[in-house]
């Protein structure tokens, strides 16, 4: 804009003076409007649900969304180190679980129950690694799911987590989708879980990582999400339910027909019944950008026993160590590394009638420390992937010819 030379003796400033004026007021502008947008955006994301149980979860979750993520994992690792699990002390005498043991069952139809679970804190405290039954049984009265408890290393004894067994020829399983995890929908099946579904449910817990973090891929119905990795850890779901753990890329771990969904996470963390190597490396491409694998956080994994059980395992005070370690005590012959933290961890059986549909008040948590409830997989805000368990068709209607009894 023309300006007339000022007058003799006048007062006014020099052009350029207004002009860094100006782009100071505009700058003041912007950064308020971004300001203001982060802050209300901020405020909104504290408030919702499917960010997590916590208002510390929101926060970190609204953070990897405004590219915050580097921050954000910076923030609880110095948490963390300032923070590590307690050492030493003992669990609550009854923090190994109740009910009926696996042990004193005699039952055919399914897989042969599981062996009680070495204690990776050495000799087992009263209750310690026996499993028990929990969930729907099936019609003719067959155990579907078992639950033990043990303590995760000799070093946080204070601490138990919990660890599930699964029987593929009794349930079927189903990779639910997100909107969130792993985004791209609508998917057939979404939560909420809905009733026609829920009449058999026995089992529902959390999948993996977000995909930008899981260095892996997704595909389920028909439609490939994320491409799938060569070599990653994977579970694979078919088109008749069945679920299984490997590595993608090897023998019978590739695409086929009856391949219904594929959910990739990170590296394998068990194979051949071991732990693999490296768990204490700092890795991230492997183990996780989010912490790593050294930290003892609340974790979760997901194993296959030789003869084809299901093995989850979830609970506080996990290195990735421990989790593959728990995982192979537990039976399985390959792991992978599920979610981490404590508002993603989370594993629910379910009771009430058979063949009746049922909610989250039908639910109960693996552990009644998990920060998030069953009612989350009910929940029209829940976004993100998940994986049940179903009763296979027929296990849900007694048959005279079975021949099981509990004893």
């Amino acid at each position: 804009m023309y300006r007339p030379p000022s007058a003799p003796g006048s007062r006014r400033l020099p052009s350029r003076v207004y002009w860094r004026r100006r782009a100071i007021v505009l700058l003041a502008a912007v950064t308020l409007v971004v300001v203001g947008y982060l802050g209300i955006s901020l405020a909104v994301a504290l408030t919702n649900q499917s960010y997590g149980a916590s208002y510390s979860a929101r926060a970190a979750e609204w953070g990897r969304q405004h590219g915050l993520g580097g921050f954000v994992t910076w923030v609880e690792t110095e948490y963390y180190k300032l923070h590590p699990a307690k050492v030493g002390g003992q669990p609550p005498s009854n923090a190994f679980g109740s009910g009926p043991s696996a042990a004193k069952l005699s039952v055919s139809g399914g897989l042969p129950a599981p062996v009680r679970v070495a204690s990776p804190a050495g000799s087992w405290l009263p209750g310690e690694g026996i499993w028990h039954v929990a969930g729907r049984e099936t019609a003719n009265g067959v155990p579907t799911v078992y639950e033990a408890f043990v303590r995760p290393d000799a070093v946080h004894t204070s601490y138990v987590v919990g660890v599930a067994w699964m029987d593929t020829r009794l349930l079927k399983a189903r990779l639910y989708s997100g909107s969130f995890i792993p985004g791209g929908g609508p998917y057939p099946y979404t939560a909420p879980i809905s009733a026609p579904n829920s009449k058999n449910l026995v089992a529902a817990f959390n999948a993996g990582f977000r995909m930008q973090d899981a260095n892996g891929g997704y595909y389920t119905d028909g439609k490939l999400v994320k491409p799938l990795r060569v070599g990653a850890a994977t579970a694979v779901i078919y088109k008749d339910g069945l679920m299984t753990v490997g590595k993608w890329g090897t023998t019978n771990f590739t695409m086929n027909n009856q391949v219904a969904s594929v959910r990739q996470n990170l590296d394998l963390i068990v194979n051949h019944a071991k732990a693999v190597a490296g768990l204490t490396s700092q890795n991230t491409t492997k183990w996780g950008r989010t912490l790593g694998g050294t930290f003892n956080v609340w974790r979760s994994g997901l194993g296959e026993t030789s003869d084809g059980a299901i093995i989850y395992v979830g609970g506080p005070s996990l290195s990735i160590s421990d989790l593959a370690n728990v995982l192979v005590r537990a039976g399985a012959v390959t792991g992978m590394e599920l979610d981490i933290n404590t508002d993603w961890v989370q594993y629910s059986v379910f009771n009430g009638p058979l063949n009746t549909p049922i909610n989250g008040a039908n639910g109960a948590s693996l552990l009644g420390s998990m920060a998030e409830t069953p009612s989350r997989y009910f929940a029209s805000w829940e976004n993100r992937d998940f994986f049940t368990m179903t009763l296979r068709p027929g296990t849900a209607t007694a048959s005279t010819s079975s021949g099981n009894s509990k004893g």
